[in-house]
């Protein structure tokens, strides 16, 4: 594993398991259980990752390494419920939170899928949970396109190669490996965070990225709305919200900006609704979110790993004004491309991955999860979904709602993703400290209504400075 893909496995605990999820609602009839295992049987040579489990190293000497699981079975992976009647989206998003809730066992390959029947209007659906280790939302997406099939036409695969699992090596194997790595590892990846700092002192960027850093750094010290941090427990909630995506891109086309700033501010709205039904907004106030950024290049789709770094935006939730409210992202997001600030994060983690040792590595990466921390409140990741239809079995995907893991004192988390048309916001919350989860996500579709109608006949809003 790579050092941030073993901070994923590392960081987990009973109360933070760290998969992330996707719901997809399909139309009906619903597949028998037995033909949807063989179909997914039949996937699994494109990724073979699937039937691999973790190995740690022992006394943390190396990262954990992928060995592949002698006692596989796909019937405990792909799993059968149904809804009772009549098989509402409330049930269903009540079922997809005790099982997107529920750890997955660390001594088996690391994911899931659940085959659930009994949908309305003779719909069924799919939950699939695949461990942050494995993937990043990029890596997902590139996954489903494994999974699922680009046409309606479907014929039933038969019965494939027998696979013959690779024999799990010994402990003194993966301690000699380890003592490899030690070595190789620095040089080749020591080259290419110098490859990566020299793209970023071509020309004048050097001054624009160290300016960036500094006007992020003081992002950091404005109040934000710590009263949403805390410990979490080992429950969640969860809940979708879908938005037309002509919308969106209509209210940036007139309005200027990009797809993601729009969202961004739309989610600084349901926050604000949040904190105000709470009696805790303030005009002042902020929320401080994380925004994964892909660093995956062409040429890396389909790997199963983690490629991201995360930059940082305060939405400005104490704003009452919708147009201010995307202005003030807009220029955070603005600030974030031209300092190149998403680049400097990567290289800091390139040097991390070489530097810190991997017994450093599993203790630090337990830290966070322990201590209470004020500084973030929330996670926003945006990924760019398929836009033609996708299929399983003959049927057509009609919905995908992602689900998105909580860490380290945050609390409620979203993660969106484009569709056909449109965009599917999926919001997590910790069980006991997010009874109003309703509230934020109604009033992120409030949030988008308010833009809609103030883009009506507006002119685009430029950011101050410019």
């Amino acid at each position: 594993m790579s050092g941030l893909d073993a901070s994923f496995y590392l960081l987990e605990d009973e109360n933070t398991p760290l998969h992330v999820a996707m719901v997809v609602v399909f139309e009906g009839p619903a597949p028998s259980y037995g033909d949807v295992v063989r179909t997914i049987a039949a996937k699994l040579p494109l990724v073979p990752r699937y039937r691999q489990r973790v190995r740690g190293v022992p006394l943390h000497l190396g990262r954990p390494v992928w060995v592949d699981d002698p006692h596989f079975n796909i019937l405990y992976h792909v799993r059968h419920t149904a809804l009772p009647a009549p098989g509402t989206d409330e049930q269903l998003r009540n079922l997809s939170g005790r099982v997107l809730a529920q750890r997955l066992d660390p001594a088996k390959p690391l994911w899931e899928i659940w085959l659930v029947e009994g949908l309305t209007e003779g719909r069924w659906a799919m939950i699939a949970k695949v461990h942050h280790c494995m993937v990043d939302g990029i890596a997902g997406m590139d996954l489903a396109t494994v999974l699922f099939d680009l046409s309606p036409e479907f014929e039933q695969p038969g019965e494939g190669e027998p696979w013959a699992p690779e024999s799990e090596p010994s402990d003194l194997a993966l301690l000699a490996d380890a003592a490899r790595r030690t070595v190789t590892r620095p040089l080749r990846q020591l080259t290419d965070v110098a490859r990566s700092a020299g793209a970023v002192r071509e020309a004048h960027r050097l001054r624009e990225f160290a300016s960036g850093l500094t006007r992020a750094t003081a992002r950091f010290a404005s109040p934000s709305a710590g009263c949403l941090n805390g410990p979490i427990g080992p429950h969640r909630r969860w809940c979708w919200q879908r938005v037309p995506l002509d919308e969106v891109k209509a209210v940036r086309k007139a309005l200027g900006g990009t797809v993601n700033d729009v969202v961004l501010a739309a989610v600084s709205a349901g926050y604000r609704d949040l904190l105000n039904a709470r009696g805790r907004l303030e005009d002042d106030t902020v929320v401080r979110t994380a925004v994964p950024v892909s660093h995956r290049g062409a040429d890396e789709r389909g790997e199963l790993n983690n490629r991201v770094a995360a930059v940082f935006v305060n939405l400005p939730v104490g704003v009452d004004d919708p147009l201010e409210r995307l202005r003030r992202v807009r220029e955070q997001t603005d600030d974030v491309k031209r300092s190149n600030q998403a680049a400097g994060t990567q290289a800091l983690t390139r040097l991390t991955d070489t530097a810190v040792a991997p017994a450093l590595l599993s203790l630090a990466a337990r830290i966070p999860v322990r201590l209470r921390q004020d500084i973030v409140q929330t996670v926003t990741t945006n990924v760019p979904g398929p836009d033609f239809p996708l299929y399983v079995m003959g049927r057509r995907v009609v919905e995908m709602h992602p689900y998105v893991p909580l860490t380290g004192g945050i609390r409620v988390a979203t993660a969106i993703v484009s569709y056909c048309g449109t965009l599917h916001f999926g919001i997590t919350g910790d069980f006991d400290a997010m009874p109003d989860l309703d509230v934020l996500s109604k009033g992120v579709q409030g949030g988008l209504d308010e833009l809609v109608r103030a883009a009506d006949g507006a002119r685009p809003l430029a950011p101050r400075g410019r």
